[in-house]
């Protein structure tokens, strides 16, 4: 079992950066591989990003592709979303989720472990 929490949320206006931390605990935490999701007010929650236990593979929504990076360090249990160029339409609220066992990296389903969420505000 892995608990996720997210935090780095906040307010930042169009064009700024901001950087998204997902801390995990719990046994073996470094062996699943990480998404980050995001939903906004009235939509879908959509998928935003992945990687890989090791890091060594990274997904992207092309939606962010070029703007989002994501990373991971296992020896700190932490995964990142750093966002830049941050547009209005990226307001919503941010979630990290965990898996492990190489289903597909863009479906929810895939993902049964989640974190509470964090808030993000573009204004424009």
């Amino acid at each position: 079992q892995v608990q996720l929490v997210e935090s780095g949320g906040g307010l930042v206006q169009a064009g700024g950066s901001l950087r998204l931390s997902c801390a995990a605990s719990g046994r073996a935490s470094a062996s699943y591989a990480v998404g980050w999701f995001r939903q906004a007010p009235g939509k879908e929650r959509e998928f935003v990003a992945a990687i890989s236990p090791a890091g060594g593979i990274t997904t992207y929504a092309d939606s962010v592709k070029g703007r989002f990076t994501i990373s991971r360090d296992n020896v700190k249990s932490a995964v990142f979303l750093q966002m830049k160029s941050l547009k209005p339409e990226d307001t919503a609220v941010y979630y990290c989720a965990a898996e492990r066992f190489g289903s597909d990296k863009k479906s929810q389903s895939s993902y049964p472990h989640w974190g509470q969420g964090t808030q993000v505000t573009v204004s424009s």
